[in-house]
């Protein structure tokens, strides 16, 4: 009788084995591609992992935002599959999907899919007071950081560059600094101006602007024109006023949006819980930089959206009947 008692005893311990381990193998990882530490692309992955591994126990999924080069890079690692998502500019949504540099060498990245827009991203250009910089074309035979190569940043400005006709060698220095590095490199007087597309305010402007006495410099002349005639991914836009010491007027530049894109191959279900995560919490989002204040739900369905929505966030948003 006790063999029989213990015999029964295993079986019921295998038997809860068996039955935890489909809880387990359901458990998934992503991985959302961001940007420097000190920007806006960072808070946003961040956060949505925070808003996402909230809710692992009913979904299986966790979450992590690794910092990264930017742009370029998310969507060349979402296209090898080592990240999942990814936050890039809207201009190289539009480049992936066609091939276009710097995306000509890997290819065009047609699987490439849209779940939410976020915040503006402007071009914005600080020189050093005592640089002489007072126009974006005064540039020219200066100390500029220019960005690392594979970022967005980097690509935008290759872009205004070629559209000036200029190149590297027109500055004294082109510096590669990463976004973390400008600031002090500004101070130092190593630069007489940093470069960065990034979403407002931003704490690597903030930190440049406190460091040095520094002015944001207006992106505007006859380059410009050229290439807002030429890349209808880009938008005029302008630096909103009093975010920064002694900025009190509006700043032009150009710039497009942030997307959070993946790939047509990503579990449609991982896709629906990290939109419900974010779009169920869209409120506490939007007071974790200020950058997303004045975020609204109808807006980041549509906004700078050129692919097609991933199924996975389209059946969240029909379910809301935004779509």
């Amino acid at each position: 009788m006790q063999q029989y008692q213990i015999m029964g005893l295993l079986a019921c311990v295998l038997g809860s084995c068996l039955l935890g381990t489909p809880l387990i193998a359901e458990e998934r990882y992503v991985t959302i591609g961001t940007g420097g530490q000190t920007g806006v692309y960072y808070t946003a992955g961040q956060s949505i992992c925070r808003f996402l591994n909230r809710s692992g126990t009913d979904h299986g999924i966790k979450c992590n935002a690794p910092s990264s080069a930017g742009s370029v890079s998310n969507i060349v690692s979402i296209k090898n599959g080592d990240y999942d998502f990814g936050f890039i500019q809207s201009d190289h949504q539009n480049k992936a999907l066609k091939g276009l540099p710097p995306f000509e060498k890997s290819g065009a990245v047609e699987d490439l899919r849209a779940v939410f827009s976020l915040q503006s991203e402007i071009l914005t250009v600080v020189a050093r007071n005592d640089s002489g910089i007072e126009t974006f074309a005064d540039l020219k035979g200066k100390r500029v950081n220019i960005g690392v190569p594979g970022s967005g940043s980097r690509d935008t400005f290759d872009e205004v560059m070629q559209a000036n006709g200029w190149s590297k060698s027109d500055f004294s220095l082109a510096a590669e600094l990463k976004p973390a590095e400008m600031a002090a490199a500004l101070g130092d007087n190593n630069l007489d101006a940093i470069t960065y597309v990034v979403g407002h305010p931003s704490g690597a402007i903030q930190e440049a602007m406190a460091t040095v006495d520094a002015r944001l410099i207006p992106v505007s002349g006859p380059g410009i024109d050229k290439l807002l005639a030429e890349a209808s991914y880009f938008t005029k836009a302008n630096i909103p006023a009093s975010l920064y010491p002694g900025v009190d007027v509006l700043i032009p530049s150009i710039g497009g949006k942030a997307l959070l894109v993946t790939s047509a191959k990503t579990d449609p279900e991982v896709v629906y819980q990290l939109v419900k995560s974010v779009f169920d919490n869209l409120e506490r989002f939007k007071r974790l930089h200020p950058a997303f204040a004045e975020l609204r739900a109808e807006h980041m369905i549509r906004s700078g959206l050129t692919t097609p929505i991933h199924e996975g966030a389209k059946r969240f948003y029909k379910e809301k009947g935004w779509l």
